[in-house]
């Protein structure tokens, strides 16, 4: 089954450590999906709030479908997210006790079929976010040392 990745979200890596990682099915209109496909999509600020045993996906910006006239959707409405029983339930327990978040790592497409990645994160703190940095910026030195003929 081919994945077209139609967006990633790398700021939440930064800002969270991710600590397990579900991929759920999304609820969308006609239109949503067209724009979806088209690749206007934000997800860079979205996140994944539990409500009456279902999970509800906010501040995931959806352009409208050009050719989508008066059938337009709503860019930024919640949509529900697929997942199983068990899953809802252990995520909502999860965030409940521990302080924990869900975010949207990935949105893609699977088989026609569009999907998102989500991921329980704890939020780094100021110096974690300085220790990432200096680790990525000490491998890229090594790595450009390493390429550098003698």
């Amino acid at each position: 089954m081919s994945i077209k990745v139609i967006s990633n979200n790398r700021k939440a890596f930064y800002d969270y450590n991710i600590l397990e990682r579900i991929e759920a099915g999304l609820v969308l209109t006609g239109t949503e999906i067209k724009s979806i496909r088209e690749g206007t999509v934000n997800i860079r600020d979205a996140y994944v709030r539990p409500d009456d045993n279902e999970m509800w996906l906010y501040s995931a910006h959806i352009s409208h479908y050009d050719k989508g006239n008066r059938y337009n959707h709503e860019p930024s409405r919640p949509r529900k997210l697929l997942l199983h029983r068990r899953e809802i339930r252990n995520l909502t327990a999860k965030v409940r006790e521990k302080g924990l978040t869900i975010v949207v790592l990935k949105l893609y497409i699977k088989g026609g079929v569009a999907k998102i990645e989500v991921g329980l994160a704890k939020g780094k703190k100021v110096y974690d976010k300085r220790q990432s940095i200096a680790k990525r910026d000490s491998d890229r030195d090594m790595a450009r040392t390493l390429r550098r003929p003698r």
